[in-house]
Parts: structure tokens; C-alpha cells; sequence
């Protein structure tokens, strides 16, 4: 291996945008919507399908659930 080379060892997961859309239980046309709104996570073209690396998936899902939680602040009850 050529010491200035800067590639990783292994690829990270990348999944299709079927494989996404069956791991969240939504329909393929509910991602194209989002992504069409600003609001799906970054993916990338491979020919003609959408890819979507693991880490921006969690990256995506975990800024949907800090929006989620800014609208939505818990609601904190005195027990006492």
C-alpha cells in the first residue's frame, strides 16, 4: 500500500433507497417527498438509483429528532 494513499480499509454501508425506505417503514415516493422538501437525508447517484451512506442516515435521523423535540419540549410534572 502506497503510504501517502488516504483510502479507507473497508467502504462504509451504503443503502438504496428501497433498502431505506423498508428500514423505516415508509414508502419510497414519503423519502423522494422529503427530499424534494429540504427535509430527507443526503444521498448520492449511482447511475439512475439513490444511494445513502449509513453515518448520514443517523446524522439525518438524529436532526429529525432534535426538531422534533424543539417543537414538542417535554413537559416536565412536579411529583412532590
Amino acid at each position: 500500500m502506497d503510504i501517502n494513499d488516504t483510502r479507507p480499509e473497508t467502504l462504509e454501508p451504503v443503502l438504496t433507497l428501497s433498502e431505506l425506505a423498508d428500514r423505516l417503514h415508509v414508502s419510497v415516493q414519503t423519502l423522494y417527498d422529503l427530499r424534494s422538501h429540504g427535509r430527507g437525508p443526503r444521498g448520492f447517484r449511482v447511475g439512475r438509483e439513490l444511494r445513502f451512506r449509513a453515518s448520514e442516515i443517523e446524522a439525518w435521523l438524529a436532526r429529525m429528532e432534535a426538531d422534533d423535540a424543539a417543537r414538542h419540549p417535554a413537559v416536565h410534572r412536579d411529583t412532590a
